[in-house]
Parts: C-alpha cells; sequence; structure tokens
C-alpha cells in the first residue's frame, strides 16, 4: 500500500478503467478505490464483482477527496470530462489518463487545467481485449505489459514517479516517451493495423461473392482481420484523435504496397524476394532484441542459468556450428560482391545474424538461414542503402567493428549500436585509425559504443602499424581501403586470424601478403560464389578440453576448421601432453579442415608460449579450465587482450575458479595457475560471457560438487546448440530460463 495514496478514482469502469481498479486491489494499493460510471448499471457492478471498492454516485464530490483520478473514458469524451471536473480536484492530487492519442488530450487539457496542468502526467497501457464492460474486468490485464507515461514539461518528477508506482503496481513494465512520439509509434504499431484490417474486411465484403470468400477464409486472414472486430466507435474517435501521424503511416505503408505491387506486376521475383526476407527477418529479429520496448508484441528476455551435476565422461562423434568468423565475413563480402553467393554451414547465432539484420537493413537481398544455408544476393562495392535508423548488432563486438570500416566509406550517415555488455567494449581502436583515413566518426565517454558515422566522407589509404594484435581491428581497415585512395596496409605485432584475406581471395579480390604486412588497394570488384563454412574451432575447444581433462574420455569433432591463424589451442595442448591428432586433413574454400580427436591423457603444466597467445585468444577462458586440471604450474603471459572482451576475461576466470578452490593468481597479462586433481564446486558468475559460461560447465567434469553457472543467456550469440552437444557427449547440464 502507498502511504501518500489513500483512495484513487477511476472514471469510466470499462475494460481498462475496470482492470486497472482491480488489479490496485487485488494489490492493496491503497486504502479505496473507487470508480464512477455515466452507466449506473455497470457502476453497481463493479462493486457487486469486487472491482471497486465505492461506487460514485456523484462525480464532483468523489472528485474533491481522491488523491489520483484517472480518465478511462473514450478519447473524445476526455475534453467534457476534464472540464466538469477540473473545479473539483483537490489540492496537490494527481491526474492521469489511459487514451491511446495523447497530443489531443494535452491539447484539450491546456486550456481547461490552465496552472493545475502541472498535476496532469498522461498515460497510455499497452494491453487489451476484445471484450469489454465491468464483467471483463482482469487484475491480470496489465501483468508483464507495457504502459507509457508521456510527461508534460510542467510535471514534477516526483509526481510521474507516483503515476508509475501506480502502474507498477499492477505488474506492468512503465517507460517514457515524449507525447508526439507517443502517437507516431501508436499511429504505426496499433492504429494503422487496425485501419488495415476494416478496411480489408469492408473491401471484402463489397465483393459480389463475400460469402464465398468469407467461407474459405484460412488462418491468416482470421488471424490478420480478428482486430476488425473491435469497437467501431472507439476507432472512429481514434483516427479523428491522431489523424496526422496515422495519415503518414498509411502513406508509407501505401508506398510499401505499391513498390510490391510493381515487383509482382514484372515479376521481379528478387524484388519480391528481398521485401518477404526483410519483413520475416525483422519480425523475429525484433521479436528478439527489442522484446523490451516493443509496443505490439508482449514478450520477455529471460535470463538463463546452468546447472551443471559433477563429474560424467565425455564421449562421442559430434560436429559443432559453423565458424563464426568466417559466417560473419560470408554475409559482409557477399553483401559487397556482384552476384549471388551461397553459404553453406552458416552460424545462426545471434551474432550472426545480427551481422545478417545490417545488410538487410541496407538493402541487401538476403534468403535464409535455413539449417545453416544462406543465399545472399549481391549489391556491388556501391550498391548499399542507409538504413531507416541504427544498425543494431546486439553482443557482437566483430560486426561493430567490421561494419565501422565499411560504413565509414558510405555516402550516408549510420550509427552502430548494441547491448548493454557491447556498450562497454573499447571501439576507439578501430575509430582512431579510420580517422586517420579521413572519416568522422564520433563514440560514446572513453571511445565506447554507440558509434556515430558521418557518410560522403573520402578515404586515403594508410600504413597502420597495430599496437595490440586484432584480426578485428585489420579486418575493419582491409574493408576501409576497399573504398580508399591509394593502398591501405597494416603491420600486425603478432598473426591474427586471416580469414578476411583468405576469403577476400575468395571472391577475387587481390590481397598482398608479406609476413606480418598485408596490404590492399581499391578498384576491383568481388565476384560471389559459393562458401562452405567449417566449424568454428572456438566452439570445438570446449569439448577438445572436456576430453583431455576428463578420464575415460574419446570424443571426435568432425570439419573443424584449422586455420593457421586459429591453431593456437591445439598447439597448446600438444604442449600440456593432450592426445589430440587431426584426422582426414583437407582444404574446403580456400579454408583448411580437419576432424579433430582428442583422448584423455594426464595433462602438465607449461609456460604458454607468447607467440601462440595471439592463436588462441578466444580460447584461453577454455584453457584456464585445463590448466587447473594439470599437474604443475601453468604460466600465461601476454594475453591483455582478454582484460577488453565481453568481460574482463581474465578476472572473471580467476575469480570463478577461486570459488571452485582453484590456487590460481591473476596478472596484469595472464595468470598463474596450480593444477590439481580435482576441486570444489559453487555459485559462478559469468558476466554474460558465453566463453566463460560454457568454460565452467566443462569444469564440472572435474569437480566433487555440483556448479551453478549465472547470466549465461548469450550462449546464443556464438554457440545455440552448445548445451544440446555437451549432454549429447556426457555432459550433464541442464539450462533453467529465470
Amino acid at each position: 500500500m502507498t502511504d501518500t495514496v489513500q483512495q484513487i478514482l477511476i472514471i469510466g469502469l470499462g475494460l481498462i478503467g475496470g482492470s486497472l481498479a482491480k488489479a490496485l486491489r487485488a494489490r492493496n494499493y491503497c486504502p479505496v478505490v473507487a470508480g464512477y460510471d455515466r452507466n449506473p448499471d455497470e457502476l453497481q457492478a463493479g462493486v457487486q464483482l469486487g472491482v471497486i471498492d465505492r461506487a460514485a454516485d456523484d462525480l464532483n464530490v468523489a472528485v474533491a477527496t481522491a488523491d489520483i483520478v484517472v480518465l478511462a473514458v473514450p478519447v473524445k469524451a476526455m475534453e467534457a470530462v476534464l472540464a466538469q471536473i477540473s473545479p473539483h480536484l483537490k489540492p496537490g492530487a494527481l491526474l492521469t489518463d489511459v487514451g491511446s492519442t495523447k497530443s489531443n488530450i494535452v491539447a484539450a487539457a491546456e486550456p481547461i487545467l490552465g496552472e493545475r496542468l502541472a498535476c496532469f502526467i498522461p498515460g497510455h497501457p499497452i494491453a487489451g481485449s476484445e471484450k469489454s464492460g465491468v464483467a471483463a474486468a482482469d487484475d491480470a490485464l496489465f501483468q508483464s505489459h507495457k504502459v507509457i507515461v508521456t510527461p508534460l514539461a510542467q510535471n514534477k518528477d516526483a509526481d510521474v514517479q507516483t503515476i508509475s508506482r501506480m502502474w507498477q503496481a499492477t505488474g506492468a513494465e512503465v517507460l517514457r516517451m515524449d507525447v508526439k512520439r507517443h502517437d507516431e509509434v501508436l499511429a504505426a504499431t496499433s492504429h494503422l493495423p487496425h485501419y488495415l484490417a476494416f478496411s480489408l474486411v469492408d473491401t471484402l465484403a463489397r465483393e459480389e461473392d463475400s460469402t464465398e470468400i468469407f467461407r474459405y477464409a484460412a488462418g491468416g486472414f482470421r488471424d490478420f482481420t480478428r482486430i476488425a472486430a473491435s469497437d467501431p466507435v472507439m476507432w472512429r474517435d481514434i483516427g479523428l484523435a491522431n489523424r496526422a501521424a496515422i495519415l503518414k503511416q498509411i502513406d508509407r505503408f501505401s508506398e510499401g504496397v505499391s513498390q510490391l505491387r510493381q515487383a509482382i506486376e514484372s515479376g521481379d521475383g528478387e524484388a519480391m524476394t528481398g521485401i518477404f526476407t526483410r519483413a520475416q527477418a525483422a519480425r523475429q529479429h525484433f521479436s528478439r532484441i527489442l522484446s523490451s520496448t516493443a509496443y505490439a508484441t508482449t514478450m520477455t528476455t529471460n535470463d538463463v542459468t546452468f546447472h551443471v551435476q559433477p563429474g560424467g565422461g565425455v564421449t562421442g562423434t559430434i560436429r559443432v556450428p559453423g565458424d563464426k568468423s568466417i559466417s560473419h565475413r560470408s554475409i559482409m563480402l557477399g553483401a559487397l560482391a556482384d552476384g549471388i553467393t551461397e553459404v553453406s554451414g552458416f552460424l545462426e547465432g545471434e551474432d550472426s545474424l545480427a551481422t545478417l539484420q545490417a545488410f538487410r537493413d541496407m538493402g541487401v537481398v538476403i534468403e535464409g538461414p535455413y539449417e545453416g544455408e544462406v543465399k545472399i544476393y549481391g549489391v556491388g562495392l556501391d550498391g548499399l542503402k542507409a538504413p531507416a535508423g541504427p544498425l543494431y548488432v546486439g553482443n557482437s563486438g566483430t560486426s561493430m567493428r567490421l561494419l565501422a570500416g565499411l560504413l565509414a566509406a558510405q555516402s550516408f550517415d549510420s550509427e552502430l549500436t548494441g547491448d548493454a555488455s557491447l556498450t562497454k567494449r573499447p571501439m576507439e581502436r578501430v575509430a582512431a585509425p579510420l580517422r586517420q583515413m579521413g572519416a568522422v566518426i564520433e563514440t560514446a565517454e572513453n571511445g565506447r559504443p554507440p558509434m556515430k558515422i558521418s557518410g560522403g566522407q573520402p578515404l586515403k589509404g594508410i600504413h597502420y602499424d597495430m599496437p595490440m594484435a586484432s584480426a578485428q581491428v585489420k579486418s575493419c581497415l582491409m574493408l576501409a581501403g576497399l573504398y580508399a585512395e591509394g593502398q591501405t596496409s597494416v603491420t600486425e605485432p603478432a598473426p591474427t586470424r586471416d580469414h578476411s584475406e583468405r576469403m577476400l581471395r575468395g571472391f577475387g579480390y587481390p590481397v598482398s601478403q608479406q609476413g606480418n604486412l598485408v596490404t590492399v588497394a581499391p578498384g576491383h570488384r568481388l565476384t560471389g560464389g559459393k562458401i562452405d563454412v567449417p566449424s568454428d574451432i572456438s566452439s570445438a575447444t570446449f569439448f577438445m578440453v572436456a576430453a583431455a581433462i576428463c578420464p575415460g574420455s574419446d570424443v571426435t569433432l568432425q570439419h573443424v576448421g584449422i586455420n593457421p591463424t586459429r591453431i593456437g589451442i591445439i598447439n597448446i595442448l600438444k604442449l600440456m601432453g593432450a592426445d589430440l591428432e587431426l584426422l582426414n586433413e583437407r582444404e574446403v574454400g580456400g579454408e583448411p579442415v580437419a576432424d579433430i580427436r582428442v583422448r584423455y591423457a594426464q595433462l602438465k603444466g607449461i609456460q604458454v608460449p607468447e607467440d601462440q597467445v595471439p592463436l588462441a585468444i578466444d580460447e584461453f577462458p577454455a584453457l584456464f579450465v585445463a590448466a587447473a586440471c594439470a599437474e604443475g604450474q601453468t604460466v600465461v603471459t601476454g594475453a591483455e587482450e582478454l582484460r577488453v572482451k565481453e568481460s574482463d576475461r581474465i578476472q572473471a576466470m580467476v575469480d570463478g575458479l577461486k570459488t571452485l578452490g582453484v590456487d590460481i593468481e591473476g596478472t596484469p597479462d595472464g595468470a598463474i595457475i596450480n593444477g590439481s586433481d580435482s576441486f570444489g564446486g559453487g555459485v559462478i558468475e559469468s558476466h554474460d560471457d558465453h566463453r566463460i559460461a560454457m568454460s565452467f560447465t566443462v569444469a564440472a567434469l572435474r569437480a566433487r560438487e555440483p556448479i551453478t553457472i549465472n547470466e549465461c543467456a548469450n550462449v546464443a550469440t556464438s554457440f545455440p546448440v552448445f548445451v544440446e552437444l555437451a549432454q549429447q557427449v556426457g555432459i550433464r547440464v541442464t539450462k533453467e530460463e529465470v
């Protein structure tokens, strides 16, 4: 119960007003929830059904005693009700509404309320039902739904908080939005779909054979037109109240329909595919990543916890998903190529899908992915189009850094954004050299995302000596170099993965390599073709380590990429004494692949050679687990890059292994790990880092007690089927959505 709110008056006991009253009563929000309705039968039913505590027979008297007054009447009736109650509002009382349009209500309230406008905090719950009346009141109607509050300049923040807490008491999530923006958003996501449904049903009903049409209507027609059963008077009033915003959306929709009509009329299958695939992918993509701010659909994004039982064995033959680095680049270069690129083995993780969606947003037609198959209709080096808004890349640092190089050379402005984890990662390492090439890039504080990139900037080629080995920085500058005047060259302090170089050559674009110096020049084209993405050695690492540390294990990993710039994990495990062999070595699409068989053998602690660190930088969380199970001491140096990954991976592994009882000491650029036969269990914080989560899942094979790993949702970014494959080979892990 809220101490300062003793009585709430809800004017209008329809579905929304009645449900609000019932929800507040059910949660004991305040001592008295009173109601008023111009229909005395509805008012009496409200009392009998327990929707309200008290029926207000005299509206003016009820207003004078209420701490909060909620207007739950049709939008066209708001002005008249405001005029009636305004003189009777008690000092300090707050006023709010539930209308689905805001600008017209605020405009009506300004002359009526005058100085009292400061007490009016407009609101709009995004919830509803085809049912109506107080009998339909549902105290769970707002649970896990959005309520938009649109504060005015005159409002005090404390008053806005009071109204927000009222809605939060019903189980709703409260968002703030500008009045004008609210009306624009709702015109697109709510009003337009309703009017299209009304229009379609009306159009078909006027056909001569309408009876036959409706008789054979399929599920899609029923689903889309269901909302045409809504209250016509209410939607008439909304159309009049939000006319400008709705007309704008109807015009935009009409343009889209015209484009589709033209594609059908001209038999342009590629254009139709583009429209349909963009729509399908956008629906799926934004339902996932924007569930916390989407208004049209109620969804939730759950955290994930892994529960791993100690012990177990690891045996079997499996194929892990496609290489994430190659999957990213296949989309990027396929989009920039002339002609069609067909990709098989594409990793359908959230990071790779974010890259795919970014190029769809820039006008590239992409079919799939369907079971790892993707078809990209390339637009050429100069064919990308300005996206409608910021490009959201989720948790993918690779997407953001490589796209920065590409976007720096485009004619249009762009912005790159990501999730909360990505916004903590350093982007100045690519922004700084791109600025040397002539790019205009803004980053947030301390060089963090978002990145705002100004289009139309002529780039010039540079030579860049990288201060730290990074394939992402190298690839970023190479992509920018495709458009720059003169040569662009990069010198690495140590070898890094060379997927970009190999794939550029595979697309027919020349790349010069002399030792650690890589050079590209403009003036060439990319030609589409076929790409077979090998299995990701980073994903295979978890099972390689699992077999290496668990007695009796014997695992074969099929079709794994063994690019020389990625085999640090193989070299280091062999130095530690792992029983590891490469079988069926071959080359596929310019990338070397092999089957990797690992059997248990007691590992030995080593000084990890620094020249192997860049070749295994993503695999070190799992290698820390291997070191914890080895005889003797393992020392890792030269791995400071681990501190600026999705998490500070050195600190995360040190903290987690100490929780399990491992003797480990972190250093600025690595760690000193003293191995043991086994260790305990406990609760591990993964810090939303997929590789930390998967590494501690493997660690349970040598634990004596269960291990619980929190914040594991991001495992889906790189390895969406990790738990299923882990269970298949014998790791006793389950996942719980929290």
